[in-house]
């Protein structure tokens, strides 16, 4: 399934590619083999081939010679384990998403921006869950995501202007926002609300309410959503939920601010 995302193309050299490399193999989520990587076309034979070694020699990746197959590296995972520590929000919020999806029974995710996407970084499933896209370390578009749209509607214009760039708008369902001239529109009603709807933007039956995580200045540091589907709720029982999530984001946002946050940077900056 097309994920919406734009290619991060070939810009910043050697390290670039090495980093498009690694996302190709840890986006298939199993061990996977030279030729479907490069079956992909992103790269020459030699190119790919290379790259794939590289990696492997310093630990980024594994490489299975029974099954002639790559998969991330335990150095990846030491590395992925010390920046969900120390960048991510969800070791100073699990407490207040445990709270919070104890209280209401139904999915929470907790989320922040990555290069104009969306990085999934918790999430808790319902008393009675759902299949649906989104799992923890999962990146998915922000136009058509209640937390998307929820951050992108704090941003300031040049952050937004740069992550807008980013953003495919392939049009997911019937409901999807597919220009920026309709996000746009949307964003300004998020903005005056206060709080975000996914109304089976992403996936066809799911819904839900998001709100941001701000600081006291509105940076923002992530977002909050209760997620559902038709069958089960409504967006007007999910907007009954709004005062309990706007308490968990703002206890998670005042622990953040405490623990001196790390800036995020929206650009892709690095």
């Amino acid at each position: 399934m097309d994920d919406g995302l734009p290619a991060s193309g070939a810009q910043d050299g050697t390290v670039g590619k090495a980093l498009d490399v690694l996302d190709m193999v840890a986006s298939k989520g199993r061990p996977v083999r030279f030729t479907d990587l490069l079956a992909e076309g992103r790269f020459p034979k030699a190119t790919l081939y290379r790259l794939l070694q590289t990696l492997t020699n310093q630990g980024m990746l594994a490489f299975d010679p029974e099954r002639q197959s790559y998969a991330p590296g335990m150095r990846l995972v030491r590395l992925a384990h010390s920046a969900w520590r120390q960048s991510s929000l969800a070791p100073i919020a699990r407490p207040h998403v445990d709270a919070l999806a104890a209280a209401v029974g139904e999915t929470i995710h907790l989320a922040q921006l990555d290069t104009g996407q969306v990085l999934y970084v918790d999430k808790r499933n319902a008393r009675q869950p759902v299949e649906m896209f989104s799992q923890a370390g999962k990146v998915g578009p922000a136009y058509c995501t209640g937390v998307g749209k929820a951050m992108l509607a704090w941003l300031e214009p040049a952050e937004l202007a740069s992550v807008l760039a980013r953003q495919s708008f392939h049009r997911f369902t019937d409901y999807t926002l597919d220009s920026p001239e309709a996000l746009m529109a949307e964003l300004a009603a998020i903005r005056a609300r206060g709080f975000a709807f996914d109304r089976e933007e992403h996936e066809p039956g799911i819904i839900c309410v998001a709100l941001p995580i701000l600081t006291r200045g509105e940076r923002v540091l992530g977002a909050l959503s209760v997620t559902s589907t038709t069958a089960r709720t409504t967006l007007t029982a999910l907007e009954a939920l709004v005062p309990r999530i706007r308490d968990t984001a703002a206890r998670i946002a005042a622990e953040a601010e405490s623990w001196r946050f790390p800036e995020q940077d929206t650009k892709g900056g690095r």
